[in-house]
């Protein structure tokens, strides 16, 4: 440290205990690595690796044309309410009236603005969050003063979670359930007899709100999509949060929604404070997105399942690797323990280092996305949306790295 240096300012605590995403921490990695000339398979980033469909494109490029480049109303355009409004409604069997959606610069934001508005910051107020689960919950949780409470996904019931231990979870301080279904990292659903019994749990309980994270609801592989929302007494309570990234290939057009009617004008007020509104241009590409045609949707969907049956096979030939057929989204939440003993690793973290470095394939560690669920074992995150070539060639990396280094 130079000691010539001023002395800063200190910083919160809230600032200090913001976590991050790890994925945009290894892609880092693999692109110092790629720049110093290395060959690097990747499947740590988790967007689709197609193209915005050319009349979503055209779209966004027809309203830089038509002059519409400034703000909008904080909750969105009038058209892309409506438009979400009714997409949310007719995926879900709900009714979805327009000013109960509020439009977002992607779905993301929408994690803080709830906990923000259903918690107060150091009365110790909880958040139930699932674990493993996307980092930015927890990150939200402590961020906004609430307490993170993990409710673990575990590999014995296919990536989902037991409802006697979400009751068991549940108390007076409980104020916020945070569900993702299909859920990110490990592919899993939320069945409609686990909604059931979530839903007759939060009877009892209503001073909890949920947030219904369900921007994977178009990649439910295996049977219809089911939401919580739909369940006796949920529809009010719940936060249902959507958005264009996942299902139309938008990611780096920031474009997310979530519906609910007490907290859209909450919602609407935080994006005043924040962002003002989602940019107009990428507003208007997403009307399209909704209402144009659904081919490039449909034929990414099919691409995703096909590649689903491709990376489950060739994990599983893998030795010292079991993986379970996830239910959705596009990853694999593959087991490593036996492969982490084969190859002298002490955990998932060890043996997701030594795949960058020493086999060229990059992948997510559990630890990525908060703490290992007792008893479950160690494992590794592949996201699958990448080519079918990509994935026959890591995967035949990981097995030749695992049998190259077996004690």
């Amino acid at each position: 440290m130079n000691a010539n240096a001023p002395q800063l300012p200190q910083l919160s605590r809230r600032a200090e205990s913001l976590g991050t995403e790890n994925a945009f921490v290894v892609l880092a990695e693999v692109n110092a690595l790629l720049r110093e000339g290395r060959d690097v398979v990747s499947f740590c980033i988790g967007q689709p690796d197609f193209p915005t469909p050319p009349h979503v494109q055209e779209a966004g490029i027809a309203a830089i044309r038509g002059g519409r480049h400034g703000y909008t109303p904080s909750a969105g355009i009038d058209e892309l309410r409506a438009a979400a409004a009714r997409d949310l409604g007719a995926r879900r069997g709900l009714s979805v009236a327009p000013d109960e959606v509020v439009v977002g610069s992607g779905a993301k934001p929408f994690i803080a603005y709830t906990i923000a508005s259903v918690t107060d910051f150091g009365v110790g107020d909880e958040v139930i969050y699932p674990v493993p689960g996307f980092p930015i919950y927890e990150s939200q949780i402590v961020a906004n003063g609430a307490v993170p409470v993990p409710l673990f996904l575990r590999e014995s019931r296919d990536f989902a979670f037991d409802p006697a231990e979400l009751a068991a979870k549940i108390g007076p301080k409980t104020r916020l359930l945070i569900l993702n279904t299909p859920q990110n990292p490990t592919g899993g659903i939320l069945a409609g007899a686990d909604l059931d019994a979530i839903a007759a749990i939060l009877a009892k309980h209503p001073q909890v709100w949920v947030f219904a994270d369900e921007i994977y609801s178009r990649l439910a592989y295996d049977g219809a999509f089911e939401s919580i929302a739909t369940r006796p007494g949920m529809r009010e309570r719940t936060i249902v949060c959507d958005g264009a990234s996942k299902t139309w290939a938008m990611t780096g057009w920031r474009i997310g929604y979530a519906a609910n009617r007490a907290l859209a004008p909450v919602f609407t007020r935080w994006i005043t404070n924040t962002d003002s509104c989602a940019s107009q241009i990428s507003q208007w590409a997403a009307v399209e997105a909704i209402d144009g045609p659904q081919d490039a949707a449909e034929a990414m969907r099919a691409k995703f399942l096909e590649r689903r049956g491709l990376i489950v096979r060739l994990l599983n030939a893998v030795p010292g690797v079991s993986c379970r057929t996830p239910g959705g989204a596009f990853y694999a939440w593959p087991n490593v323990t036996e492969a982490c003993r084969i190859t002298g690793c002490a955990d998932s973290e060890e043996f997701r280092r030594r795949l960058l470095h020493e086999a060229g394939v990059a992948v997510l560690a559990d630890i990525h996305f908060g703490r290992r669920v007792p008893g479950d074992g160690q494992h590794i995150r592949f996201s699958y949306a990448a080519s079918n070539e990509a994935i026959e060639r890591g995967i035949a990396r990981v097995a030749d790295f695992v049998k190259r280094n077996a004690r």
